[in-house]
């Protein structure tokens, strides 16, 4: 008889829980946790159901009860990613929720680059986090509002960013389509519904873009800048995800050659230098 994965897993997360932080008594319980029943009705499903559901028995749930069962549970979104997994062999869709910024340990992971440019994004491409490289060489974002580093404002609205693009037109397809793919992915719809309304109205091109409706993976590629200070800059990019934060994405961009990594070195050794600069009297 084969096992019975999703069953066994449920009752592992049904015995981990505490039935007095649901005001449930917790006398006279031959075994630990929430009973079957008591997580059936916090589901609002079959007592019945719920019980063959442990024993393997009646078929695959469907992606509602899970979610329910989830609730129920009060599941992370690592144990109901597990959970779907388990029970319709696919991961739920995507819930997408605002990002708060990141961990003081991702934002060394950046520092860790120390002549690579490298920022990390949500899935609405707003940039939440950056190193120094990035500064430098990219864009200062520290210098901007918040609601100004998102990447698409910065591309169709920021003159001195398309000023360093010396292909911009095809940086902004670029980003157009990466953008559609990962904000459909996190199921972002309607939280981009206002960037974009905005982007439409201040940008034509922006608009003819987005009517097109291409997608793009943005996994690496080669970028070209012409830096005001630094000249001609060749990069290579890469994009991970950050594993836990299904809402972030980190960049990193290496500098192509060596005569490129001279001139971002540069580039950062200068920054640093104005950084240090005493302010000039008003």
């Amino acid at each position: 008889m084969a096992e019975n994965a999703l069953g066994n897993y449920l009752k592992g997360l049904r015995a981990k829980l505490d039935p007095a932080a649901f005001g449930l008594s917790g006398a006279r319980r031959r075994t630990p946790g929430l009973r079957r029943e008591e997580v059936a009705q916090r589901a609002n499903i079959s007592a019945t159901w719920y019980t063959w559901l442990e024993q393997g028995r009646g078929g695959a749930p469907s992606a509602d009860v899970l979610n329910r069962i989830s609730r129920a549970l009060m599941l992370t979104d690592v144990e109901r990613e597990h959970l779907f997994l388990l029970g319709l062999g696919r991961p739920p869709e995507v819930r997408y929720r605002p990002s708060e910024g990141v961990s003081p340990r991702l934002q060394r992971v950046l520092d860790a680059f120390e002549i690579s440019p490298a920022y990390i994004k949500t899935a609405t491409w707003d940039v939440v986090a950056w190193n120094a490289a990035a500064a430098a060489v990219l864009t200062d974002y520290g210098m901007l509002a918040p609601e100004q580093r998102n990447i698409l404002r910065l591309v169709f609205l920021n003159p001195r960013v398309r000023a360093k693009q010396t292909d911009w037109e095809g940086v902004a397809r670029f980003v157009v389509a990466g953008f559609r793919v990962d904000a459909a992915r996190a199921g972002a719809g309607e939280n981009v519904r206002a960037l974009v309304q905005e982007l439409s109205l201040l940008s034509p091109e922006f608009a003819e873009m987005w009517r097109e409706t291409d997608i793009r993976a943005h996994f690496e590629g080669a970028k070209y800048l012409q830096h005001p200070s630094g000249g001609m800059i060749a990069l290579e990019f890469s994009a991970f995800a950050v594993d836990g934060r299904p809402d972030l994405g980190m960049v990193v961009y290496n500098p192509a050659t060596p005569q490129d990594e001279e001139k971002v070195r540069a580039l950062i050794k200068a920054s640093e230098a104005a950084r240090k600069a005493p302010a000039e009297p008003a």
